[in-house]
């Protein structure tokens, strides 16, 4: 009997709805926050000899930026999320035979603004689940794009200025004073982000058709 009574105490707990917090955060119409996280990104790349080929090895990286939510209707909102993300990646040149040149270090400082959509399921309690996708303009801050240094110098050159996709997945929980919400992006290169040497024979870029950012990043973010 006494077993019989915790079950149904237990049962009836886990049917009852918790409070709500924040019952009417999501009526207004601009919301702001905060986030930062953690990136891993790599690069995709094309060759027309298929035998001069790279290898990317990533390093984790991480990020930092300010929130602005504009609620459209009850569940879509436009969504931008400008911010700074930090990433480093090593290229290695398979094919060249001197340990120095076939290491090339990429360190890239971006500066990322998203123009985003995100769609949110209809919450159930003080969880909610949401989808974002869009289109990131990108400003590579340590791009080299204008050096006069290249690859024969030591320095893989990458354009300044860049176009992604991202699509990603999310979870808000509501607090009892914010909204705290992990959630998990990828983001693709649109544009072809390497800048060719001067030297049109260069042993680095000679035989490269495409090198563009991929990956995922996390992030957390307060609301």
């Amino acid at each position: 009997m006494l077993l019989i009574s915790v079950a149904n105490l237990s049962q009836a707990q886990f049917k009852s709805e918790a409070p709500r917090n924040l019952p009417h955060y999501d009526d207004v119409f601009w919301q702001w926050g905060y986030y930062f996280g953690l990136t891993y990104f790599n690069f995709k790349t094309r060759y027309t000899v298929p035998k001069q080929e790279i290898t990317v090895i990533s390093e984790p990286g991480f990020n930092v930026g300010l929130i602005s939510d504009f609620r459209l209707t009850r569940m879509l909102s436009f969504r931008t999320e400008p911010g700074l993300y930090f990433t480093r990646r090593k290229l290695i040149f398979n094919y060249l035979p001197d340990q120095y040149d076939k290491v090339r270090i990429v360190t890239s400082n971006y500066i990322l603004v998203p123009a985003l959509l995100k769609l949110n399921a209809i919450r159930n309690g003080n969880m909610r689940p949401y989808i974002t996708g869009g289109i990131i303009w990108g400003h590579n801050l340590s791009s080299f794009e204008n050096s006069i240094n290249d690859n024969s110098n030591g320095v893989f050159r990458m354009k300044r200025q860049s176009w992604f996709w991202s699509v990603g997945v999310g979870f808000e929980m509501y607090l009892y004073y914010f909204k705290l919400t992990p959630s998990l992006r990828g983001i693709f290169a649109l544009s072809n982000e390497y800048v060719p040497d001067t030297d049109p024979n260069s042993p680095w870029t000679r035989h490269l058709e495409y090198v563009g950012t991929r990956g995922i990043y996390f992030t957390l973010t307060f609301e």
